[in-house]
């Protein structure tokens, strides 16, 4: 991934899928918890596909933590630029 805006794109559609909403749907300022009670094995399922897709390691509580997709984004874009 080259781009935040790339990242962005392929975390929108790796949660939307998980989902079952639009890309779209999913904006940067969307709370998974909140905004889509979103259960812990949605979420491992969005942290699993995630790790494949960005072949990177994502731990559970980092998914967590973040307090929206925007965050969860920002967190992912520093854990890929760390690897490099």
């Amino acid at each position: 991934m080259s781009t935040r805006e790339e990242l962005a794109v392929t975390v929108r559609a790796v949660i939307s899928d998980v989902l079952g909403t639009e890309p779209e749907e999913v904006h940067e300022r969307v709370s998974l918890l909140e905004d889509y009670g979103i259960d812990s094995l949605e979420l491992m399922e969005i942290g699993a596909r995630l790790e494949r897709t960005l072949q990177l390691r994502i731990e559970l509580r980092d998914l967590t933590a973040a307090r929206s997709v925007g965050h969860a984004i920002d967190l992912l874009q520093s854990r890929l630029a760390a690897r490099r």
